[in-house]
Formats: structure tokens, sequence, C-alpha cells
């Protein structure tokens, strides 16, 4: 319940927060400026606004991940660089007021333009890091997992011949590489499911199956591995 009452305060200030500027830039903007405002006062008043939403709006851009930090760090640095510059342009042509409103319109179009050019080049630069860091820990879950599973039906096997096939197909998965290859998938998956069958094997008490299907593991686990060599090659 304090967790609760600490996240939803926490909420609340980040409301408030962001805020704060909206706030005092509008009365600024009504009580110090002199209406009616024409076109191109409108348009920088609108692009301010836009350019300080797409600045709160960063953790929404914000990859999830091992590397969210740095991913929402690079989205805010490149926002809050594109709300400063539209906010020093917006403002002089609301002190100017010049009457044609094409010069603040272009030119407020041209630096949201750049903006979202480096945005989303970011963000599709992010998308594939954070891709990448996926696969590389669903490579790294296999062998932990297949290992982990080898290890637990080693200590319960009693038969000693039976024991030293699945010791070493346990070795074999112990030292295989952790990186993988999508055509490998197939094959992984059928280590998984032999693991699953050796531990029923072993629970059963049947060490012909065991030893039989400790062997083609083993077998399966090396085919595995020298495809990978010949991929890194």
């Amino acid at each position: 319940m304090n967790n609760s009452n600490g996240a939803n305060r926490t909420n609340v200030l980040a409301v408030i927060l962001n805020l704060i500027f909206l706030v005092v830039f509008n009365v600024f903007f009504f009580v110090i400026g002199n209406p009616p405002h024409n076109a191109s006062v409108w348009i920088s008043y609108g692009f301010i606004h836009f350019a300080y939403f797409m600045l709160v709006a960063t953790p929404i851009f914000t990859r999830k991940g091992k590397s969210a930090a740095v991913f929402g760090f690079a989205i805010y640095w490149i926002s809050s660089k594109y709300f400063i510059l539209s906010l020093v342009v917006g403002i002089i042509f609301i002190l100017i007021a010049p009457e044609g409103y094409t010069a603040a319109l272009l030119i407020q179009l041209t630096i949201a333009g750049i903006y979202g050019i480096i945005l989303i080049a970011n963000l599709m630069a992010n998308e594939r890091t954070a891709d990448a860091e996926e696969a590389r820990q669903v490579e790294i879950d296999y062998v932990k997992i297949a290992g982990a599973q080898l290890k637990g039906i080693f200590d319960i096997v009693k038969d000693n011949d039976a024991r030293r096939k699945v010791e070493r197909a346990y070795d074999a998965i112990r030292t295989s590489p952790v990186r993988s290859h999508p055509s490998l998938s197939q094959t992984e998956i059928g280590i998984m499911s032999m693991i699953n069958d050796l531990s029923d094997y072993v629970a059963s008490g049947n060490n012909e199956l065991v030893m039989s299907t400790a062997d083609g593991l083993l077998a399966m686990i090396n085919e595995r591995n020298v495809r990978l060599k010949g991929y890194a090659r």
C-alpha cells in the first residue's frame, strides 16, 4: 500500500512539474502579449507547445530493456535541443509579430522536420539495439536453462553407466557457445525436448532409455556446436 501511495505521489509531482512551464508561458503570453495575435504568433505558439509535448513524451518513445536509460537519455537530449530551439525561434516571432506567417511557418517546419528525422533515426537504432540485446539474452538463457536441467538430472541418476553418459551431455552443453544462429532454433528446441524426455526416463528408472537418450542428446548438442562454428566462418 505504501509503495502504491508513493508511486501515486510521484506521478502527481511529475504532472505538476510538467505543467509549470505551460502555466508560466501561457500567463506571460496572454498577460503581456498584445491581442489580437496574428497568424505568425499563433504558429509560433503552437510549435512551442508541440516541442514541449515531445519533450515531456520522451518516456513513451523509450524502448524498454536493459539499455532503457541510455535510450531515454539520447531521446531526451534530442527532444530538449529541439524544444529550446523552437522556443527561442518562437519567442522571437512572438515579440516581432510579423504580419506574414510564411517565415514563421517554414522555419518552424524546417526545425521540426530535422528533429523528426534525427528522432526517428535514433528510435530505429534503439530498436535494433534492443532486439539484439533480447536475442542475446535468449541465447544465454538457452545454455543456462539446458545446463541447469541436465545438472539436476545428473544429480539424481543412480546407475553409474547412465550417470557417465548424462555427465558427458552435461559437459557438452555447459561448454557450448552461448551465441546462436536463427537456423539452429529447431535444433535447440529439439535439445530442450530431449532433455525433458531424459528427465522423465530418469524419474521412471529406465536406465536403457536414459543412456540411449543421453547419447542422442550428446550427438545433437555436438551437431549444434559444429554447425555454429560453420556459421562463424
